[in-house]
């Protein structure tokens, strides 16, 4: 309960504080490039080597193979919900076909869209995560490193994500409400990790770890680092370091 509580409760923290308060741009870039490095090593470490280790190169492949397409759906589909809600006549859309050398907007620069999405990658990566978390736990350890690496990614995630449902005209309501369900979904999974799924085959557990990681790789390609880096610039690579080397020193220790 412990650990589902301090993996879940950054979510519900990030989204208070991103819906009530404005925060330098620069600062949010940051926080969310500090949170893309620690995933980096939470996903290797963590997740797929793990995955690799208990079901072999073929599960390893193909969960993260999934993981990858499940949140590129539905970050697509979320892109489109995000871009009719808030240009109901398609006027925009015909404005941006007129002008043929402009790039579409990805789902992190598309109005409202990062939040929506964010949201999406805590989801989709964060239970099968959260699951391994209370697995590690079900097996008489307890990996701290995978629960930083959570802690560290959850906070800022749910901060920039309600931040930008913020700047979408959404309510505090609103946003603490929908990043709420999901740290009850999380600290769910913990639960349930360490718990009935510690009985459960070391092959069939290969696959949502994967799964996790190839959300996770997924997330980071399309939505956390272009959201950072078209926020704060170039300087965001040294707090991706940063957060990076912090979370490899925890699961080296």
């Amino acid at each position: 309960m412990l650990f589902a509580v301090l993996a879940s409760s950054p979510l519900v923290l990030g989204a208070y504080l991103g819906s009530k308060f404005t925060f330098p741009e620069r600062l949010l870039a940051a926080v969310l490039a500090f949170a893309a490095g620690a995933l980096i090593t939470a996903l290797t470490f963590e997740l797929f080597e793990e995955s690799y280790e208990k079901g072999g190169a073929v599960r390893a492949a193909l969960g993260l193979a999934a993981g990858a397409v499940v949140f590129t759906g539905a970050s697509m589909v979320l892109d489109r919900y995000v871009a009719k809600d808030d240009d109901p006549d398609g006027s925009a859309l015909l404005d941006k076909d007129a002008a043929s050398d402009d790039r579409p907007a990805s789902s992190a620069s598309t109005s409202g869209g990062a939040g929506l999405a964010l949201l999406a990658a805590v989801t989709l990566d964060g239970v099968p995560e959260n699951a391994a978390l209370g697995i590690s736990l079900g097996a008489g350890g307890g990996s701290l490193a995978l629960l930083a690496a959570i802690f560290a990614s959850n906070l800022p995630e749910a901060l920039v994500g309600a931040a930008s449902m913020r700047a979408q005209g959404r309510s505090t309501l609103y946003a603490v409400g929908l990043w709420s369900a999901a740290a009850v979904l999380l600290g769910a999974a913990v639960l349930l990790g360490a718990g009935p799924l510690t009985s459960v085959s070391d092959e069939t557990i290969s696959l949502p770890l994967a799964f996790a990681a190839g959300a996770v790789v997924a997330s980071l390609a399309d939505t956390l680092m272009p959201e950072a880096y078209e926020q704060g610039g170039p300087l965001v690579a040294l707090s991706t370091a940063l957060g990076f080397v912090l979370s490899f020193l925890l699961a080296t220790l």
